[in-house]
C-alpha cells in the first residue's frame, strides 16, 4: 500500500471518524447520569488511581529492598505477608459485605438498618482485630525461644498494626459501596505506601536508625495508622450528609450468617496469593524470598487493572440483583469482563518487556528472578480472562461456592508448593501458584455458567440466564 493509499483523504475521513467516535463515548462516560456510566467512570477513576498507587508501593518496594539489602527485606515481606493476611481475616467478611448491604438497604429506602450495618461492621472488626492482636503479642512472647530470632521484634511490631489495618478495609468497602473510589484507595494505596517510604527515610537518614525490618515495620505502624485515620475523617465527612442521624436497627446474627462465608472466601483468596511465600520461607533463606517477592510485584503490577475493574462493579452486581435486572447483569458483566481482559493482555506484554531492568531496580542479584515473572503471567491472564466472577458471586449470594473453590484452589497449591519448592525453588513456587490460580478461574467460570447463566470468558458472549439467591 502506498502512502497516498494508507493516509489517503478517505482514510484519514474513516480514522477520523473512528476518533471522533471514541471522543463521544468518552464525553457521554463522564456526562452521563445513569448507573451504568457512574460504574465505568468509577473503574476508570480507580484504574488511575490503582496505576499511580502501583508506582508509588513500587518505588517503596524498590527503596526497601536497596535501603536494607535481600536479607533484611526478605525478613520484612514475611512479617508483612502476614498483616495482610489476618488484618483482612479480622474484617470478619464485612468488609466484603458491606458491598452487598449498603446498596441493598439504600435501593430498599431502609435508613434504620443502614445505620446499624455500619455501626456494627466497623464496631465488630476493630474489636476482633485488637484482640487477635494482644493474643498474637502474648503468643511471641511465649513461643520466643520457639521462634527464629530475626523475626521476633518485627512481628510483635506488626501485631500493631492490626487495629487500623482492619479499619482501613471496612472503610475501603464502605467507600467502594457509595462509588467513592477517592476514598476508597487513596489512603491505603497511595498514601500508606508514601508514608512508608517517607517514615523509613526519616528513621535511616534524619533519626540515624539501622536500615532493617524492624525499622521498616515500624515506619509501616505509623503509615497505617495514619492512613487509616486520615480516611476515617473524609469518610465520616462524606457520609454525613448522606446519611442523617436516627435510630439503628441492629440485625447481628443475620449479617454475621451472611458476612462469615467471606471470612472463608477472603481468608482462602488471601492464601492463594500468599502460600507461594510461606512455603519458600520453609525451605529457601530470607533473600531468595526477597527475589521472589520482588519479581512477583513486578509482574503484578497487570493486576491493578483487575483490582479497579472490581472496585467500580462489584456494589452494582449487588444493585442490579436487588432490582431483579437480570438482562442488565448480564450485559454490566460481559462489559466487566472486556474492561478487565484486554487491558491486562496489553500491561502483561508490556511489564514483561520492560521486566528485567525494573528488577535491577532492587539489585543485580533480584534479575534472577526475571524468567518466574512468565510463569507468574500465566495465572494472572488467565484470572482476567473471567473478570470479577468471584465478585459477581459474592453479591448473588453464593459466597459459599465461591469458598469451596477457593478451599480446593488453596489445597492445590499449598500441595504443589510443597512438591514443587524443594526442588526447583523460585520456579516450582510460581508454577504451583499459576497452576493453582488457573485451576481457580476455571471452577469459578463453571459455577457462574451453572448457577447465574452467564458466560464470563472475555471472548464468549454471555447467554441470558437468571440469578438466584
Amino acid at each position: 500500500m502506498s502512502v497516498e493509499q494508507e493516509f489517503g483523504p478517505a482514510n484519514l475521513t474513516g480514522i477520523g471518524g473512528q476518533l471522533g467516535r471514541l471522543f463521544d463515548q468518552g464525553r457521554e462516560i463522564l456526562k452521563a447520569g445513569d448507573k451504568r456510566a457512574l460504574a465505568q467512570r468509577t473503574a476508570i477513576f480507580s484504574f488511575f488511581i490503582r496505576v499511580a498507587s502501583a508506582a508509588v508501593a513500587y518505588l517503596m518496594q524498590v527503596a526497601l529492598a536497596r535501603w536494607m539489602g535481600s536479607y533484611e527485606y526478605g525478613i520484612f515481606v514475611f512479617v508483612w505477608v502476614w498483616v495482610i493476611i489476618i488484618g483482612t481475616l479480622s474484617g470478619f467478611g464485612f468488609n466484603t459485605s458491606v458491598l452487598r448491604f449498603v446498596p441493598e438497604y439504600t435501593e430498599q429506602k431502609d435508613p434504620a438498618r443502614l445505620r446499624g450495618f455500619l455501626f456494627t461492621g466497623r464496631l465488630l472488626p476493630i474489636g476482633l482485630s485488637t484482640l487477635i492482636a494482644l493474643f498474637g503479642i502474648a503468643g511471641v512472647y511465649l513461643l520466643g525461644d520457639w521462634i527464629e530470632q530475626v523475626y521476633v521484634l518485627p512481628a510483635y511490631l506488626a501485631l500493631v498494626c492490626l487495629p487500623l489495618y482492619t479499619l482501613t478495609d471496612i472503610q475501603d468497602g464502605i467507600a467502594r459501596a457509595y462509588s467513592w473510589p477517592g476514598i476508597a484507595l487513596i489512603p491505603p494505596y497511595l498514601v500508606r505506601p508514601f508514608l512508608i517510604l517517607a517514615l523509613m527515610a526519616l528513621a535511616i537518614y534524619g533519626l540515624g536508625h539501622e536500615a532493617d525490618a524492624a525499622t521498616a515495620t515500624a515506619a509501616a505502624i505509623g503509615a497505617t495508622w495514619l492512613a487509616g485515620l486520615l480516611q476515617l475523617l473524609f469518610l465520616k465527612r462524606k457520609m454525613a450528609p448522606k446519611i442523617p442521624s436516627g435510630p439503628k436497627k441492629v440485625e447481628l446474627g443475620f449479617w454475621v450468617r451472611i458476612s462469615a462465608p467471606f471470612v472463608l472466601v477472603e481468608g482462602f483468596y488471601i492464601l492463594l496469593a500468599h502460600t507461594d511465600i510461606l512455603i519458600l520461607t520453609l525451605y529457601l533463606p530470607p533473600d531468595q524470598v526477597a527475589i521472589y517477592f520482588a519479581a512477583l510485584k513486578t509482574i503484578g503490577l497487570v493486576s491493578f487493572v483487575a483490582f479497579a475493574v472490581t472496585a467500580g462493579v462489584t456494589h452494582r452486581f449487588a444493585e442490579l440483583n436487588a432490582a431483579g435486572d437480570v438482562e442488565g447483569l448480564n450485559v454490566f458483566m460481559r462489559d466487566a469482563v472486556k474492561w478487565t481482559f484486554w487491558p491486562s493482555v496489553a500491561a502483561a506484554i508490556a511489564v514483561l518487556i520492560v521486566g528485567y531492568p525494573l528488577l535491577m531496580l532492587f539489585g543485580s542479584e533480584f534479575t534472577t528472578g526475571y524468567p518466574i515473572m512468565f510463569i507468574l503471567a500465566l495465572g494472572i491472564l488467565a484470572r482476567a480472562a473471567v473478570g470479577p466472577v468471584e465478585s459477581l458471586l459474592n453479591m448473588l449470594g453464593h459466597q459459599i461456592v465461591c469458598a469451596k473453590v477457593l478451599v480446593g484452589a488453596v489445597a492445590l497449591n499449598i500441595a504443589a508448593n510443597f512438591a514443587l519448592v524443594p526442588y526447583f525453588g523460585l520456579a516450582g513456587a510460581a508454577a504451583a501458584t499459576s497452576f493453582a490460580v488457573i485451576a481457580e478461574s476455571m471452577l469459578l467460570y463453571g459455577m457462574a455458567n451453572r448457577l447465574v447463566g452467564i458466560n464470563v470468558l472475555a471472548w464468549s458472549r454471555p447467554k441470558l440466564g437468571g440469578s438466584e439467591q
